[in-house]
């Protein structure tokens, strides 16, 4: 079984940048896709960016295009999330999850949806503010 556990996550001001790690303690990722996901209170779960094991392209959510970006290190079994740019809107818990690989462009193409998503780690915060 996959556990995931995230870090990373401080507070910033708005510009700053932050990676943030989803370090996998468990079995292998091979086979998994695994998405970034971030959620403040009161407001459903947003999926934010997803790498599978197999396909070159990234899923990012149009709010992060162009500003986070998403690697896996197989070796040390980690997915990262670069954000640069920081805004205050990205101020959230951010947490990961994996969905099987052979589900990667039903996910992607749902702007992934959480439900499909299991094995999900306990979170980061992230505050953005000045």
């Amino acid at each position: 079984q996959v556990q995931f556990m995230e870090s990373g996550g401080a507070s910033v001001h708005p510009g700053g940048s932050l990676r943030l790690s989803c370090t996998n303690s468990g079995d292998s990722l091979d086979g998994y896709a695994v998405g970034w996901f971030r959620q403040v209170p009161g407001k459903e779960r947003e999926g934010v960016s997803c790498i599978s094991d197999s396909d070159p392209l990234p899923y990012y959510a149009e709010s992060v295009k162009g500003r986070f970006a998403i690697s896996r290190d197989n070796a040390e079994n980690t997915v990262y999330l670069q954000m640069n740019s920081l805004k205050p809107e990205d101020t959230a818990v951010y947490s990961c999850a994996t969905v099987p690989s052979y589900f990667y462009y039903k996910a992607v193409n749902r702007d992934m949806p959480p439900a499909l998503y299991d094995n999900w780690g306990q979170g980061t915060q992230v505050t953005v503010s000045s």
